[in-house]
């Protein structure tokens, strides 16, 4: 089994390899692609995206690594529509399930306009890599399944890694190791444990 450090040192081997960008999931989209690692490392994790960006995002790469942090994508979106300091006072009115029920009507997640997916969709170039991170931090708001999906039918173009922090045995997503989410079948494990 490899350490955290090995696992992350093969990230940027990896995504460089022009493979990477022709690889092709179940449905002959562009592929997904998931880091899964044990939360306690998300400090490390989070040094080794920034590292990551920095040797790739250069003028001479032929690629682009964006990454889009989840939570703090909902953030932006709510304080521009003017409903972030209403979600603070509502949630001290109505407690913290009403406004977790309308923060997911507000972002319209898993519908077809939902905003979070358009968020991403309306930035990505064609030589990009998308780097989802904030998983945890978006939690309960987002579930990974959920924008794996939504997003895989706008966003399939370009890879797409998914920093988890969690398990991914190829089927299921188990958040932080306890929280089980919905299956997921089509994404691949980016670097093998």
């Amino acid at each position: 089994m490899k350490s955290i450090n090995e696992r992350l040192d093969d990230i940027l081997p990896r995504i460089t390899e022009a493979s990477f960008r022709e690889s092709k999931g179940l449905g002959n989209e562009v592929g997904y692609h998931i880091f899964d690692y044990d939360p306690k490392y998300e400090m490390l994790v989070r040094e080794h995206v920034a590292y990551i960006k920095e040797r790739v995002n250069t003028d001479n790469s032929e690629i682009y690594i964006r990454e889009f942090d989840l939570y703090e994508i909902v953030l932006e979106i709510l304080h521009n529509k003017g409903f972030l300091e209403k979600n603070f006072e509502m949630e001290e009115k109505k407690g913290s399930n009403f406004i977790l029920n309308a923060t997911k009507k507000a972002l319209r997640l898993t519908l077809n306009n939902d905003l979070i997916v358009q968020y991403i969709s309306d930035r990505v170039e064609p030589n990009d890599i998308v780097f989802l991170t904030g998983i945890g931090k978006a939690f309960p708001i987002i579930r990974s399944h959920t924008v794996l999906n939504t997003l895989q039918k706008r966003v399939d173009q370009v890879p797409v890694v998914m920093f988890f922090p969690g398990n991914y045995d190829g089927q299921e997503l188990v958040l932080f190791g306890e929280i089980k989410d919905d299956n997921y079948y089509r994404a691949f494990q980016l670097i093998d444990k």
